[in-house]
């Protein structure tokens, strides 16, 4: 008797642990895809990286090859080669814009999740609480008398839901309190999102107003010298 005791409680306590498995299965199913694009991104990044790296060293070669060539192919190379490297700088920048969207997307799926498993467990807590219940209620039925019986039932079937709708009263409130904790805690990360976006786009235009003004100035100041050799360079009028 007591190994069938010890053999019946293993069984449940597997049962148990294959509904604890699949549920975090499930929950986790939203967060792994996320982190699995993150991956993919991030070699994408690594890739974009080396061919940055590659692009400057050509770049680079190219430039110095130009400099003591007075071939109009060789300065043509080392423009090119200049300009392949800012292209693949853009590619590289727009990869990691990829990579920051797609963790701030992670970020999401994981309040989500917390608000999920919490939801669940709190709905698991109810089903144990109501079998444990009507556990209860069956031991405490057989002893109590047959007269008695059909009375006792209703009687402790009232109370039980009563209970049961405390519970449950009490786990949608947990539920909806983590629901709003993840809300709050998404809001926090879109706002830090956002914020970083406007930063990078302030820098942009600020270093764009940089290069226009130093490119307007430059063929101003050629002319300023270019004037004044012309005139330093005329007779004098006797």
């Amino acid at each position: 008797m007591a190994r069938v005791a010890k053999k019946r409680k293993a069984t449940a306590k597997r049962a148990t642990a294959k509904r604890t498995t699949s549920t975090t299965k499930t929950v986790d199913a939203a967060v792994a895809k996320v982190e699995a694009k993150i991956e993919k991104l991030q070699k994408d990044v690594a890739d974009h990286a080396k061919k940055v790296e590659a692009a400057r060293k050509k770049a680079t070669a190219a430039k110095s090859k130009a400099a003591t060539s007075k071939r109009a192919v060789d300065k043509r190379s080392a423009k090119s080669a200049t300009a392949a490297v800012s292209k693949a700088n853009e590619k590289a920048k727009a990869a990691r814009a990829k990579v920051a969207e797609a963790r701030v997307e992670l970020a999401k799926a994981k309040a989500m999740a917390t608000a999920k498993a919490a939801a669940e467990a709190a709905e698991a807590k109810i089903t144990e609480l109501r079998e444990n219940l009507a556990k209860r209620a069956e031991t405490d039925l057989e002893k109590a008398k047959a007269s008695f019986e059909q009375r006792w039932r209703k009687s402790r079937e009232k109370a039980d839901e009563r209970k049961v709708k405390a519970a449950r009263k009490k786990a949608a409130a947990k539920a909806k309190a983590a629901e709003k904790k993840a809300k709050v805690k998404m809001a926090q990360v879109e706002r830090k999102a956002a914020a970083k976006a406007k930063t990078k786009t302030k820098k942009k235009a600020t270093k764009k107003r940089a290069t226009a003004k130093r490119t307007t100035t430059a063929p101003a100041k050629t002319r300023a010298r270019k004037a004044t050799a012309k005139r330093a360079g005329r007779p004098r009028k006797k």
